[in-house]
């Protein structure tokens, strides 16, 4: 049931945004507490460090090491063995 209640909230936020009506959770992080059946409701401020809310971001990679990240530094086995 959980995923069903998650799952109907994304699509509602994504027909909100894409059809321009109601008021989406930009900048409001909603928290559901499955066992209680309680909603909280916070504000997140935007990050000054944050490259995509700039006026005009620049991004140069997507991963700093991307290398180190998928491990790159050890010799791939060969299929075949």
């Amino acid at each position: 049931m959980l995923p069903g209640v998650i799952g109907v909230m994304m699509a509602t936020e994504a027909i909100k945004i894409l059809l321009d009506i109601g008021t989406p959770l930009i900048g409001r992080l909603l928290v559901y507490d499955s066992l209680a059946m309680r909603f909280r409701e916070f504000k997140i401020n935007r990050s000054k460090d944050w490259l995509i809310g700039q006026p005009h971001p620049v991004i140069e990679s997507l991963l700093p090491d991307y290398e180190a990240y998928a491990d790159m530094d050890h010799p791939t086995e060969d299929a075949a063995d």
